[in-house]
């Protein structure tokens, strides 16, 4: 396969006050009214520039990074998702549900397919769209690349339209893997709490992704 790595398209992070998607603009302004104390606005990406790791979710949650201003951080996808990215390696420090707990990420970034919080978690497909040149950005930004996770099959399909390949030829199975030149794309179920109650997911499972993960990019010190 050739290098299909994507070349930049728009900056990578959003303006806070993003106003790309009308529905999601308005839904925003109604939570400032009614939390003026949260974050409130497109949700910028977290970690390390020179990362190697990718993780690429949906949206923010409405109690989670739409409240703190960090992805998965106030709500349980984050509890499932930082402690396992502590556990192999690619976090340290502790999570603490907020922004200024003093986790930090090894080698790792954090974004999400969609920047700004979508009524009931759920964004439509021209905000899918308007969102992707910012994925797009910041996948072409980060030089070391070579691993992706795409919590869910959203975030999985901007994946492999940012690198433009075919979804037909890349279909979203939990654990699969997925040759997109130079990065290898890995997909899981999405970490959320109804997934997990629901036994979709479990921890055992969301591990076995990233000890996948981890054998791509030889880390050595990933548990067994």
């Amino acid at each position: 396969m050739k290098n299909s790595k994507p070349t930049p398209s728009a900056r990578a992070e959003p303006e806070t006050d993003c106003q790309l998607c009308p529905r999601l603009v308005a839904f925003r302004r109604e939570n400032q009214h009614e939390h003026p104390d949260w974050f409130n606005g497109a949700v910028p990406s977290f970690g390390q520039d020179d990362a190697q790791l990718l993780i690429v979710g949906l949206a923010p949650g409405l109690r989670g990074a739409n409240r703190t201003g960090r992805p998965f951080t106030g709500d349980y996808a984050g509890d499932l998702l930082y402690s396992t990215l502590i556990e192999f390696g690619y976090a340290s420090g502790s999570y603490q549900a907020a922004s200024n707990d003093g986790l930090e990420l090894k080698n790792c970034m954090i974004t999400n397919a969609v920047r700004c919080l979508p009524p009931q978690n759920k964004p439509i497909g021209v905000e899918i769209n308007n969102c992707s040149n910012f994925l797009i950005s910041r996948i072409a930004s980060l030089p070391n690349l070579r691993a992706v996770v795409a919590l869910g099959k959203i975030a999985h399909d901007s994946v492999v339209r940012s690198y433009r390949q075919k979804l037909t030829l890349h279909k979203f199975r939990h654990g699969a893997i997925h040759l997109l030149s130079p990065v290898t794309l890995h997909d899981s179920y999405h970490c959320s709490r109804y997934n997990t109650n629901t036994r979709r997911l479990t921890e055992d499972m969301f591990r076995d992704v990233f000890r996948g993960v981890s054998q791509a990019l030889g880390n050595d010190l990933a548990p067994r």
